[in-house]
């Protein structure tokens, strides 16, 4: 059994060009897929947000239209309400790499609030990308490594990575309306990023980091890990599978 944490987003908004909170939260399908995939391998979750708040799902992501259907929006919902974790997360600055075998960032919009300023979030970045432990971050989570930069540079710099598209947050309506897009920012931050059709999955691995572009690319990490866990020392970890 291998132990996975979850570092959520802790906002329910994210504040726009104009100063005015758009509610949103975490993904629902980001958070419930992994997990769900995951906690039926046998591994163990903790959840961690900014101030040990209690993350707030986006209710855009549990319409029907949006989750693929009114079955699927009622799956995802039940999956959320069963997850214990959720209701008692730890507090970010409490979270230590060594206490994990792997660590996942799932998306949403509220990343781009917290997250990306969040300075335990960066310290927790910067210390998994050397580790070797599978790190994962997706969809708008990539937001978080903004947070890594010290006196203009990251540890991500160079690093293949992808992340929710500039043309993807045009669709939903946001991007003339929000301060700053994800897609831009991660290549001023001096990452290679790449990308793939919108809306479809597309995943990238470099090294032990593990990126995925939007709601649909959450899905497979966590069954590839699952299948590369491998006992060493009669201690259980994870290790990383290649996949693009």
């Amino acid at each position: 059994m291998a132990k996975v944490l979850f570092v959520m987003t802790g906002t329910p908004y994210w504040t726009l060009k104009d100063g005015t909170r758009y509610a949103t939260g975490y993904w629902a399908e980001e958070f419930a897929a992994p997990y769900k995939a995951l906690t039926e391998a046998g591994h163990e979750i903790t959840v961690a947000t900014p101030g040990g708040a209690v993350p707030t799902v986006d209710m855009m992501s549990l319409r029907p239209d949006m989750a693929g259907s009114a079955q699927i929006a009622l799956d995802l919902e039940a999956i959320i309400r069963s997850a214990e974790v959720m209701r008692r997360p730890i507090h970010l600055a409490d979270a230590r790499l060594d206490d994990y075998d792997a660590v996942y960032f799932p998306g949403g919009h509220g990343p781009m609030e917290d997250l990306s300023v969040d300075a335990d979030a960066g310290r927790l970045l910067t210390a998994a990308l050397p580790s070797g432990k599978p790190l994962a971050i997706v969809c708008h989570a990539p937001a978080a490594m903004l947070a890594t930069r010290i006196h203009g540079k990251s540890p991500f710099a160079g690093y293949r990575v992808t992340g929710f598209t500039n043309e993807e947050e045009e669709e939903v309506g946001l991007a003339k309306r929000a301060r700053w897009t994800l897609e831009t920012e991660l290549i001023e931050l001096g990452v290679d990023f790449t990308k793939g059709e919108k809306w479809k999955p597309y995943t990238v691995v470099d090294r032990n980091l593990y990126t995925g572009q939007n709601p649909a690319s959450a899905s497979p990490w966590p069954n590839a890990c699952s299948r590369s866990c491998e006992s060493r020392n009669g201690l259980t970890r994870l290790t990383r599978t290649d996949s693009s």
